[in-house]
């Protein structure tokens, strides 16, 4: 009776709760500033008689008390948006000149909204505690999840289990996707300078050529990932940008270098910040340029409990069919999601929100992307019936 009650208040809501979406998203925020996504969060929670805490500066964190249990579980929503210009024609498009809700965290926030509706009005139905967490600056370092758990968001009371999903506009509206242990990779963000004597271009003996030295770099890099590791252990090492000179003739004093790496193992990720030092001290020796590394420590990799992760499949399945319930793939795209699977464990898995036939099929991060809207009511529904019943 539950679930069925479960599925019945998640159509009677979904209009209202796309509405949401709406206001969401033509009034995105960046990481760390999204205070005005705050206020509609806690009015919102107002409404409901929900009772919550402000974390992080913008971040909410909402309890909903069911019959009296010690059972806690954690359901988690980002907020923040992307420095994006939309180019959506739409009539809820971005209102904020560059920037947009480019990877569906509006539809998370609305999600998590929707199913705290559903929560309280079924509390007498189900057993235990269930913590909301609208989570800021996913999208940039250190990671709004960071901050939170410092500040104690796992804590009082502490989840047994947290439980998260992201838009996937690869997957068609209707279906979910999980996968057990290692599920997305870590982040982390490479800043290089080179230094050196700069000059003429005519006479580079009497230089350190900083661009010649920057080039070997990009080169040499590749041997951490394509020697140094095994095989065996997804990883990726990209650098990305390369910036230095202004002329034809002159050799600039300075390049600046910047990437990414990731990896899926957490020993190997930090081994290889140790061989990306040696690499880029071997280089500076052997060219008699300066260089300097600075690598910025993001996201862990986020990591699936395996008996969490079979039993929301399981719960899946049992609402939305086994047809629609799918095996998750292994991303090399990161989350900060990955510092509470760290800590406790958790569960994030992916709502299908394309459909080919109406030509939703932009990617997330870029300026076209949109989302199926059924996959609201959806979602609403599995984080509901995960938060009364996993």
């Amino acid at each position: 009776m539950l679930k069925e009650k479960i599925e019945q208040l998640s159509k009677a809501y979904f209009e209202s709760y796309r509405s949401v979406r709406h206001h969401l998203h033509a009034h995105p925020e960046l990481s760390y500033k999204e205070f005005n996504t705050s206020t509609f969060i806690q009015q919102h929670l107002n409404e409901l008689n929900i009772p919550y805490q402000v974390m992080a500066e913008t971040g909410v964190v909402a309890l909903v008390e069911g019959k009296k249990s010690d059972r806690v579980i954690a359901l988690r929503a980002d907020i923040d948006a992307l420095p994006i210009q939309e180019e959506n024609n739409i009539p809820y498009a971005s209102t904020v000149p560059g920037v947009m809700h480019a990877c569906g965290h509006d539809v998370h926030t609305s999600i998590l909204l929707g199913a705290a509706k559903i929560l309280n009005e079924t509390r007498g139905d189900w057993e235990g505690t269930v913590k909301l967490i609208f989570q800021p600056g996913e999208e940039k370092n250190p990671g709004g999840a960071s901050i939170m758990i410092k500040e104690g968001v796992l804590e009082n009371p502490a989840p047994r289990a947290i439980v998260g999903l992201h838009v996937h506009p690869i997957l068609e509206t209707g279906k979910l996707s999980f996968i057990a242990g290692k599920s997305m990779a870590s982040a982390d963000e490479i800043y290089i300078t080179v230094k050196g004597k700069g000059g003429h271009a005519a006479t580079p003996h009497l230089t350190a050529d900083t661009v010649l030295t920057a080039s070997e770099l990009v080169v040499a890099l590749q041997q951490v990932v394509s020697r140094d590791r095994n095989p065996f252990s997804p990883s990726v090492l990209s650098i990305c940008a390369i910036n230095g000179g202004f002329t034809t003739n002159v050799i600039p004093s300075e390049v600046k270098l910047m990437g990414t790496f990731r990896a899926m193992d957490e020993k190997w990720r930090f081994d290889a910040h140790k061989r990306i030092q040696e690499v880029v001290d071997g280089v500076a020796k052997s060219t008699g340029a300066e260089i300097e590394l600075k690598i910025d420590v993001g996201y862990p990799t986020v990591y699936n409990d395996p008996v969490i992760t079979e039993r929301a499949r399981s719960i899946a399945s049992e609402t939305f069919g086994t047809s629609n319930v799918e095996e998750g793939e292994l991303r090399m795209g990161a989350e900060d999601f990955g510092y509470y699977s760290q800590k406790i464990a958790g569960c994030f898995f992916r709502l299908g929100t394309g459909n080919k036939k109406k030509n939703i099929i932009s990617g997330v991060h870029t300026p076209t992307f949109d989302i199926d809207e059924d996959a609201i009511e959806i979602g609403m529904r599995m984080m509901a019936t995960l938060g009364a019943t996993l």
